[in-house]
């Protein structure tokens, strides 16, 4: 695991204590650190998703694997590139809080990814439900609530064929550092 610490450049800070009392002087050093701080995210990124290897949560794999097995499958039904980083970071909030894991996913393509595609990944975990809440006790069609949204498709499409058949053990995926390039590509700032 990198040590981001250890590759961070020192950076100038601000000298309030509080917003009340911030000069246009400290908000300038903020804005000058701006792009240090989104150059970050990609690496971050990387963090989180690292972290999701050792968690498997009672599944047949961990979920890095599970989110591996989802992007790959992705791939190799030949969806595009945005598509396929949605896949791999969908479930990128588990370890920090499985019940809202989607919301964390899609907050952090917002802007960055195409609306259908964000939509996409903040509801999956509804839709997944399809194919096991009713083994719980759950209304398995609790989807159907959306089915007026223009991409309800879309969203039942990318459970039904990439992530919820993603748990197979003898599925060989791609590493993390495969889709390293393009998880810089999505995050890193543009000019």
């Amino acid at each position: 695991m990198t040590d981001l610490a250890s590759h961070a450049t020192p950076l100038e800070r601000a000298k309030f204590r509080s917003f009340e009392e911030s000069t246009a002087e400290d908000w300038m050093i903020i804005a000058n650190n701006a792009a240090e701080t989104q150059r970050r995210v990609a690496d971050h990124t990387l963090m989180l998703l690292r972290l999701l290897e050792s968690d498997h949560g009672g599944f047949p794999v961990n979920r890095l694997e599970h989110s591996l097995q989802t992007a790959a499958r992705a791939e190799n039904g030949g969806e595009s590139e945005e598509y396929v980083m949605c896949a791999l970071l969908h479930d990128i909030g588990d370890t920090i809080a499985p019940r809202h894991h989607p919301i964390i996913a899609a907050d952090m393509l917002k802007g960055i990814v195409s609306e259908g595609h964000h939509w996409m990944v903040e509801h999956h975990g509804i839709f997944q439900g399809y194919y096991f809440w009713h083994h719980l006790g759950g209304d398995r069609n609790t989807r159907d609530r959306y089915r007026d949204s223009p991409y309800y498709d879309l969203t039942d499409e990318f459970t039904y064929k990439y992530d919820q058949p993603a748990f197979d053990p003898d599925f060989v995926s791609p590493s993390l550092h495969y889709y390293e390039p393009m998880i810089r590509r999505l995050f890193d700032p543009k000019p």
